[in-house]
């Protein structure tokens, strides 16, 4: 590496954690989720982690995500999780992806392109209540219909996604459950066969048994990290990916100086600050020191001693405090027996572990161990 900071990702997490979801889920089979590049950890590393593992799909957002894979040589059903624009649409049967549909047009355009001697399997999306993509449930009925009438493409599955399984408690989750069963009820009437059905995300596989059916998607818990705060602890989940970076220089300041940009934060005493080689241009949030951010140096706790700039960021070791440059620098993960996690990050910044790591910029290499054999 020519930059002396890193993610770590420990491929080994993952197959763990890909058993570990397997065991919860069973009997229904498991979908990796690996869009944004596998939550930024490298999508076709943990693919192929997640398949050895017990995987039997994977699901990725975009056509392009999904070419990756197959050019890494993964041959196993991957899963296209929203109907992209129509010009996507050969690529998407060139590369023996499998389409998810909802709108009439989007059906018809994908049929002219199938081949009718050998039928390209579908899943229909039903929107019970997230209100993102997916037919209404008043419409399920004709738009599968519409599908088998196709004659060039094959229903697969139905399926739906969950807007609040993370929060276990809340009453939406069983009405979506509901409206669920009663779309699959109106099929199965209609006479609509419907190989496969799927609702769970990685929070409706651990918290909500009625929605697993034959299939779960999971996507954040893959990468071990919990889908929201009231399900932390509900598997056993190991996080795969650390940040981390090495000390690039090493000043003394006296009380009362400041450092970084807008010298916010001066000094209440005299101290040892170390320049570290990450910043907001790498998914470091710039306002991280606002709200109490922290680093790991020689197994310590050590806060952020100003504004976090594009590149670069300045640590308060100290008075007195042993650090040089070259010294490592967690500011994800654990050294010693100390933790900063990425939920802890989230917690602080007011948002969601899902958007620390897929936040990681493309400027940090990734670094993969524990490799299963």
């Amino acid at each position: 590496m020519t930059r002396p900071a890193w993610a770590e990702v420990d491929l080994g997490a993952v197959r763990d954690n890909v058993r570990a979801l397997i065991e919860v889920a069973a009997p229904a089979q498991l979908c990796a989720v690996v869009k944004a590049d596998g939550y930024g950890h490298g999508a076709v590393e943990v693919a192929r982690t997640a398949v050895a593992a017990g995987a039997t799909w994977l699901a990725v957002a975009l056509p392009d995500e999904g070419r990756a894979l197959r050019d890494a040589g993964l041959d196993v059903p991957i899963l296209l999780l929203s109907e992209p624009e129509p010009e996507a649409w050969d690529g998407v049967v060139a590369d023996r992806l499998t389409p998810t549909v909802y709108s009439s047009k989007g059906i018809a355009s994908l049929a002219v392109l199938a081949d009718t001697e050998k039928p390209l399997g579908v899943h229909l999306k039903v929107d019970t209540g997230m209100h993102r993509v997916g037919v209404a449930p008043a419409e399920a009925v004709d738009r599968a219909r519409q599908v088998v009438a196709t004659g060039s493409l094959r229903l697969d599955a139905v399926w739906t996604h969950c807007p609040v399984a993370d929060e276990p408690e809340h009453p939406f989750n069983q009405i979506q459950a509901d409206r669920f069963d009663a779309v699959l009820t109106d099929l199965r009437a209609a006479g609509i066969d419907i190989p496969l059905v799927h609702a769970a995300n990685s929070a409706a596989t651990l918290a909500h048994p009625r929605l697993r059916h034959d299939l779960v998607r999971c996507g954040i818990a893959v990468y071990g990290l919990d889908p929201g705060p009231q399900l932390r602890g509900a598997a056993d989940l190991r996080p795969a990916l650390s940040l981390r970076a090495r000390v690039s220089h090493v000043q003394h300041i006296a009380k009362g100086e400041a450092v970084s940009y807008g010298l916010r934060r001066p000094a209440p005493a005299d101290t040892t600050v170390a320049t570290v080689p990450v910043g907001y241009a790498d998914g470091v949030a710039r306002r991280l020191q606002e709200v109490g951010g922290q680093v790991l140096i020689g197994g310590r706790r050590c806060p952020l001693a100003g504004t976090v700039t594009m590149d670069q960021l300045i640590v308060d070791c100290g008075p007195g405090a042993e650090v040089a440059p070259g010294d490592e620098v967690v500011l994800i993960g654990r050294q010693g027996d100390q933790e900063v996690t990425a939920a802890e990050w989230a917690d602080r910044l007011g948002t969601i572990s899902y958007e620390i790591v897929c936040g990681i910029g493309p400027r940090v290499p990734r670094v993969y161990v524990g490799r299963p054999s």
